[in-house]
């Protein structure tokens, strides 16, 4: 529970130090002395927006920095659960603003986002205002305190699993449809581009090997007669051909080898050049015969380049593997067009199951809310009934949907008539604000029995009742404050300041440098005298402070 604040610089204060107690406390003061001030400082802590204005006039950055009791509240999996460090017994919030803009929340001094702040911060504290009664008017919130009081959180989020499992496979689903249908609608054009690039046989490498040989195939002539003129240069005994040369040079030089040393190395070199100008020569003959002028290859390999820079151009490729690998998807896609059936046939009979799973996890899911329903319209009598209006009827309607949704097939209404005979309509739309006041109490005690929340804090949830009604409100505030929680009541009404065990007052003072509020822990004279200017205004009388102490005294 909430144990401490300070806050610095923040709207009209300076600076502020505010320790509280467990139970049930109550923070009065006049309009404009800054209650709202301080919630909005709380509000900080919970994760809310900064606003650069809320600093105070000529500070750079404003602190608000609460410290928490959280020994009696098992909260270990969930720090675990944000990887937050975990302090057993205690935990700090700080949020810092800066003039520029920019803001720095902190857990337990460790740099935390705002997102594990606010989702902390729902688990420390939750603050009550008169704007939260107008969430009577939105949908799913009634659904939402359903679930709360019925405890069905594993239930829900089993649902919850099956549901998504469901929707994921009716997305997949209809997006496989969909390719389906524009994949058929292509198919002839798939299947016609396929059957031109199958019955062109392509081969990888082939286009280098076929342009190498159409540059052959046409200049064939050239090309026998250059092999045919070097042949005879190299080996034509009657023209003095090299070999016949490197023959002569070679035996010259065996003749003065026996006196001339050096003319050995020599002669065996040459040795090697004779032989590989011989096998050269072979070469170049066996080429020449080879090279023959043939048309009618020439045109099979012109028509085959022309085929295939026809389809390069075509498919705007720059190679035959390019063309293999258009193939090969175009054949894939054709593939995938034939197994689309089976795929959309499984997904189809998925689907169905799952929709089977999630009807039968919603209807679990609503058994436990009908269950819970009966039991809030007893206690919500009960509640009801001492809070000025005996004649009361508060009812569950719960109506199932066409089809399921995120929560389950439940359309949740709360119904309410307050007088005698009165047609039940929606709580919302025939409550008037004090009426909708002590239901929102209601609910929120019962809240309060379901759910370990340390912190509750209400907000002139009082508007619109007075008189003994305020008092019993006040009485079940206490009770709240009761069961290991602590509950702060921010009011106008003498009879709920009276019922808290520990009285704050908030006001502001006119200062050299400007307006300053302050709070600060009443002690008993001064709770009199607070609670006696509530009852008579700014003019205190002797029987305001007799009735201030009669509230006081009263055991109730």
């Amino acid at each position: 529970m909430l144990q401490s604040i300070h806050i610095q610089n923040y709207a009209l204060i300076d600076k502020l130090d505010i320790d509280f107690m467990p139970g049930f406390s109550v923070i009065t003061g006049e309009t404009g002395a800054g209650k709202s001030i301080i919630l909005g400082a709380i509000g900080l802590l919970l994760g809310q927006r900064a606003d650069v204005k809320a600093i105070k006039n000529g500070a750079s950055k404003c602190i608000v920095e609460a410290r928490f009791g959280i020994a009696s509240y098992g909260m270990e999996a969930f720090f675990n659960e944000l990887d937050l460090e975990y302090d057993p017994e205690e935990c700090i919030l700080r949020r810092e603003v800066y003039a520029n803009g920019k803001s720095r929340a902190f857990i337990n001094d460790s740099p935390a986002s705002l997102a594990q702040t606010k989702a902390l911060g729902e688990k420390l504290i939750d603050i009550h205002s008169q704007h939260q009664n107008l969430l009577l008017n939105k949908e799913g919130f009634q659904l939402n305190i359903l679930d709360i009081l019925a405890q069905d959180e594993k239930q829900l989020a089993a649902y919850k699993q099956v549901y998504t499992q469901y929707k994921n496979t009716c997305k997949e689903l209809d997006t496989l449809i969909g390719q389906a249908e524009k994949s058929r609608q292509d198919e002839d054009y798939l299947r016609f581009q396929l059957e031109q690039l199958e019955e062109a046989e392509l081969k990888e490498g082939e286009q280098n090997g076929l342009e190498q040989e159409a540059e052959t195939l046409s200049h064939a002539e050239d090309i026998k007669a250059g092999l045919y003129r070097a042949g005879q240069l190299i080996d034509n005994a009657e023209a003095n051909g090299i070999l016949s040369q490197t023959k002569e040079c070679i035996q010259t030089l065996q003749g003065i080898s026996k006196v001339y040393t050096s003319a050995s190395e020599w002669t065996e070199r040459l040795q090697s050049c004779y032989i590989e100008l011989k096998d050269i020569a072979h070469d170049l003959s066996s080429a020449e015969d080879e090279v023959e002028f043939n048309p009618e290859r020439l045109d099979y390999v012109n028509q085959r380049l022309n085929l295939i820079y026809n389809l390069q151009q075509k498919h705007r490729a720059d190679s035959i593997e390019a063309l293999i690998d258009l193939a090969n998807n175009y054949r894939k896609q054709l593939n995938d067009i034939a197994s689309y059936d089976d795929r959309i046939a499984e997904l189809r009979s998925l689907k169905d199951n799952l929709y089977d799973k999630v009807l039968e996890e919603a209807a679990t899911l609503t058994r436990m809310r009908t269950d819970s329903a009966r039991h809030i319209e007893e206690q919500m009598k009960k509640l009801l009934v001492p809070l000025g209006m005996p004649n009361v009827r508060f009812a569950v309607a719960m109506e199932q949907r066409k089809e399921p949704d995120a929560n389950g097939t439940d359309n949740v209404t709360f119904l309410f008539s307050a007088n005698k005979n009165g047609t039940l309509q929606n709580v919302a739309s025939i409550a008037s604000g004090g009426e909708i006041a002590r239901v929102m109490l209601s609910l929120k005690a019962m809240i309060a029995g379901a759910v370990k929340l340390p912190t509750i804090i209400f907000d002139e949830i009082d508007t619109g009742v007075s008189g003994s009604i305020a008092e019993k409100m006040a009485l079940i505030m206490r009770d709240m404050g009761r069961q290991n929680r602590q509950v702060i009541s921010i009011t106008h009404l003498p009879q709920i300041a009276a019922r808290g065990t520990t009285h704050y007052k908030v006001y502001k003072e006119d200062t050299e440098t400007g307006t300053n509020s302050y709070i600060r822990k009443l002690v008993p004279d001064e709770r009199i005298h607070e609670i006696a200017h509530m009852l008579s205004g700014s003019t205190l009388t002797e029987a305001a402070l007799n009735n201030a102490r009669a509230l006081l005294e009263n055991p109730n």
